[in-house]
């Protein structure tokens, strides 16, 4: 687990209940440390049946909190107040998994456990996420204290539909720790970007020629999500157009694309609302200039297939050619783009910045091994529309994706 720039130094209560899902928040607890928070736990007196405090303790390295009245190291608080401290220096507040009693309990306003006193005490944001087996989260009754809940603002982490331990099906499963990580970024996102609709692209086009086949590239998509990640932790609305199968950063609109086409159709159409657009995907530039309705057979053994390309549209100069002839069908006022280069770099990321119109644009030189396609560092150049250069050394693309979402900030503000 790589470290997490908007989690750094967090101070995070988790509260743990007692469901069979607390194993989970286990594995949440150790994902958080590693990812730069400081976690300390809570646990009810049910958790305790099904998890030992030491596991906890061992994820986090910290004390876990079980005792209201035991003012010692053994589970206990250091004083009889200082659940205060703990509520009140808390950046989130975290219950998972939230059961349906524990939810009962936090709806009426209880305080009879360490946990529901932290949390009448505090003023930190507060995520649940329930799980309970059988018809439990559909029943009225639970529905009711999760509605209460929600409209004082509690942030809720829906449940996965599944089957459960008793081996019955329904909705109220833990989802797993990237997801409940997710919704944990969401809570704890800046206000950089808050009121701002992003929009990111991802992956490479797909041009058919027949049926079954495609022309493509090497493109994964792994910068393009890292991209709207970032966005999200910046508090924007974030769009994302993608061509791959990755998982959906939580909070973002994912919409899937195919061709060139396909793509400058949803980017013009999302660009009318839109602040900035970050164009990472891969886009083929070419196309069948045909394609077959039937799959294309081989005629011969000794036969080649010889098709005929056109050129696919320019979506950043499209975007540029609209901004200055109808500047009113185009709401936005930053545009990224990407060079993958193999030779002449700069020049060609320079020719394109200034043809294209952009604010900056991102560029790598795919020929090196350890960066660029489907891996998961990226080494860059950004080239302002003013001249001006920032070089990156080798970096996982998550950071590759702060800088270029910081410099989108700076641009908009």
């Amino acid at each position: 687990m790589e470290k997490i720039t908007l989690l750094q130094d967090k101070h995070i209560v988790l509260g743990a209940t007692g469901s069979i899902a607390v194993y989970k928040a286990v594995d949440l607890a150790s994902k958080l440390t590693q990812a730069g928070a400081h976690v300390d736990v809570i646990m009810t007196e049910s958790a305790q049946k099904f998890v030992a405090p030491i596991t906890f303790q061992a994820m986090t390295g910290r004390p876990v909190y079980t005792d209201m009245w035991q003012a010692d190291s053994s589970g206990g608080l250091p004083t009889h107040i200082a659940h205060v401290g703990l509520g009140e220096g808390a950046d989130l507040i975290a219950i998972i998994p939230a059961t349906a009693n524990t939810i009962a309990k936090l709806a009426s306003g209880q305080s009879n456990d360490l946990l529901t006193v932290t949390v009448l005490a505090s003023r930190a944001p507060m995520l649940i996420a329930p799980a309970m087996d059988g018809g439990m989260y559909e029943h009225p009754a639970t529905q009711a204290n999760v509605n209460t809940l929600v409209e004082r603002r509690v942030y809720l982490v829906d449940p996965d539909v599944g089957r459960f331990a008793s081996g019955l099906t329904g909705r109220g499963r833990l989802p797993d720790t990237p997801t409940l990580i997710g919704h944990v970024r969401r809570v704890l996102a800046t206000d950089a970007l808050r009121g701002k609709h992003i929009i990111a692209t991802a992956g490479p086009t797909r041009e058919a020629f027949d049926p079954v086949r495609f022309i493509s590239n090497h493109s994964s998509g792994k910068q393009g999500y890292a991209i709207a990640q970032a966005a999200l932790d910046a508090g924007a609305d974030v769009t994302l157009f993608s061509s791959v199968n990755l998982p959906t950063p939580i909070g973002a609109k994912l919409v899937p694309f195919s061709s060139a086409n396909d793509l400058l159709e949803g980017v013009l159409e999302a660009s009318s609302h839109a602040d900035a657009l970050i164009m990472a995907a891969a886009v083929a530039d070419f196309r069948p200039a045909e394609q077959a309705e039937q799959k294309i057979k081989k005629k011969g053994d000794d036969e080649g297939l010889r098709i005929t390309l056109a050129r696919n549209p320019d979506i950043l100069k499209t975007l540029h050619d609209m901004r200055q002839n109808t500047p009113s069908a185009i709401n936005l006022s930053v545009v990224v783009g990407f060079a993958a280069e193999s030779q002449n770099l700069l020049d060609n990321a320079e020719n394109k910045v200034k043809r294209k119109g952009l604010d900056f644009i991102v560029a790598n030189n795919i020929s090196a091994n350890d960066a660029g396609f489907a891996v998961d560092n990226n080494r860059v150049v950004f080239l302002h529309k003013d001249g001006t250069h920032e070089t990156f050394d080798l970096m996982p693309k998550s950071q590759v994706a702060e800088a270029i979402i910081q410099r989108v900030v700076d641009l908009l503000d």
